[in-house]
């Protein structure tokens, strides 16, 4: 192993970086996301060739690479399928530590929704677990139109 570093006292520079952007969200997603501030509907797309429905909704079928064109309707009740829960409070965490994070298969959908659950203890959470979508008029057209999900019992 090369040692001519050894001697010398590495220099850190701690800071932090803000790289604000925006982006055009696409046909695709700004359909869902419309429809999400709307009418409080959580919609998916159907592959017509293997039957998929995905949510959120993807112009093309990940299993078939088909294009979807079908749109449908899924509940705004679902079950945890993995879940994580963040205890270290982070400037990109909007809610205060312990935020639970899950991905949620929906009924009536084939693929998870990455969101948070909330008005639960962290250590009741379970895979298995049932719950419903908690909806925000005031967040506009984006994924916080669904503000949190809760358990259902």
């Amino acid at each position: 192993m090369n040692n001519s570093l050894k001697h010398i006292e590495p220099m850190v520079h701690h800071s932090q970086i803000s790289v604000p952007y925006t982006w055009w969200a696409g046909d695709t997603a700004g359909r869902f996301l419309k429809t999400l501030r709307d009418e409080q509907t959580i919609m998916g797309t159907r592959c017509e060739h293997c039957a998929r429905v995905t949510v959120p909704p993807r112009k093309t079928c990940p299993a078939c690479f088909t294009e979807n064109q079908t749109w449908t309707a899924v509940s705004d009740q679902g079950t945890v399928v993995a879940f994580s829960v963040a205890r270290r409070q982070l400037a990109a965490l909007v809610k205060k530590v312990p935020v639970i994070f899950a991905l949620i298969r929906l009924d009536g959908a084939d693929t998870a929704l990455l969101h948070t659950i909330d008005r639960v203890d962290p250590a009741a959470v379970t895979i298995g677990m049932r719950v419903r979508a908690c909806f925000s008029w005031d967040a506009g057209a984006t994924i916080m139109a669904i503000s949190h999900f809760v358990p259902t019992n």
